[in-house]
């Protein structure tokens, strides 16, 4: 699990990425302004598994065989790393699945709520001309 806290011009943002075994799962959480390290350690106390538990968009990951490195190329990877961009393209694409996701479920809500709203309207109606027809 690896969690990449960066500035992306306007918030704070804070990219949790888990592997396991070939899939990767990727979340997004806005911190707003620039989180302490009491705010990022609540966060990872706190809400972070949980939102890892409700992701459902997982991508595959190439898989690579993985050997022992010299510890200075470690470092030179690591601080390259720090250099780059923090988002793997793989991360992006699991961030984008679930935003998709989302917004087709929150459109099916909308939907349902909206005909709930226009039955309830109807049968108000149905009442009112009721009452008219007898005179109250």
């Amino acid at each position: 699990m690896k969690l990449t806290v960066f500035y992306d011009g306007q918030f704070w943002i804070g990219v949790v990425e888990q592997r396991e075994k070939e899939e990767l799962r990727a979340v997004r959480y806005v911190f707003g302004s620039e989180p302490k390290l009491e705010e990022v350690l609540t966060f990872v106390n706190g809400p972070m598994l949980s939102l890892l538990e409700k992701s459902r968009a997982t991508t595959l990951v190439p898989h690579a065989e993985q050997k022992t490195k010299n510890p200075k190329r470690l470092q030179r990877e690591a601080a390259k790393e720090m250099k780059q961009r923090p988002l793997s393209t793989y991360a992006q694409t699991a961030i984008q699945l679930e935003l998709e996701h989302r917004k087709k479920e929150r459109k099916v809500l909308r939907k349902e709520q909206r005909e709930a709203l226009m039955q309830r309207k109807w049968e108000l109606k149905r009442l009112k001309a009721k009452a008219r027809h007898r005179g109250r």
